[in-house]
């Protein structure tokens, strides 16, 4: 190591520690928080509404914010960038600018789900009401307003399906591998899956 390298490396490392401790002291404000949960602790979280589950990383410049809950399951990964946003603005009162409004709407803060082995893309956004199916992929850059299939790769501006990680066959083969029968999709439950997005009502 060069002599004019050792201040940047010392800072590194201070600064490391001073983020894991700090991981450590925010942790249990986390409505519940899992086991080997990595997130940044400078990032901006509705804390109390959040509940996590185990093995999820969360990368840097998250802004998670949802007054009825984000429910985040096992074996989640979040790139860079990433914004759940539980809630939306009344915009239906007539004779105020919107904001000054201040009711809320039912349908204005709904819960957000993001189920086991999922995989959400750099800067993606996830908006209110969303579940998110399990071993779905979102890509990078996509704006989420309607429920994601399981398994399914969904991306763009609304996002939309682009495909699917395997055929049914496949992912019943995955699924028991991985989970107990009772937690497994039945071939019956995938079908309907991909006939509701065929058809559009995927979040019926």
């Amino acid at each position: 190591m060069r002599l004019k390298q050792v201040p940047g490396t010392a800072w590194l490392f201070v600064a490391g520690v001073i983020r894991r401790s700090l991981r450590v002291a925010i942790r249990p404000l986390f409505a519940q928080c899992g086991n080997y949960v990595r997130f940044d602790p400078f990032d901006h979280f509705s804390y109390g509404t959040i509940s996590i589950g185990n093995n999820v990383f969360i990368g840097a410049g998250a802004c998670f914010f949802a007054d009825r809950g984000i429910t985040i399951g096992d074996n989640v990964m979040f790139g860079p960038n990433v914004t759940i946003r539980g809630g939306n603005h009344n915009t239906s009162v007539l004779g105020k600018v919107m904001a000054d409004v201040r009711e809320k709407r039912a349908e204005d803060d709904l819960p957000v789900v993001i189920s086991d082995d999922v995989w959400v893309g750099t800067g993606a956004i996830i908006l209110k009401g969303v579940i998110v199916g399990r071993g779905a992929i979102i890509a990078a850059g996509a704006v989420v307003t309607k429920n994601v299939e399981p398994y399914s790769i969904v991306g763009g501006v609304p996002a939309r399906v682009m495909r699917y990680r395997w055929s049914v066959e496949e992912i019943m083969e995955h699924e028991a591998l991985l989970y107990e029968a009772s937690d497994r999709f039945s071939k019956d439950a995938l079908c309907r899956s991909r006939q509701l997005v065929a058809d559009g009502r995927q979040d019926q």
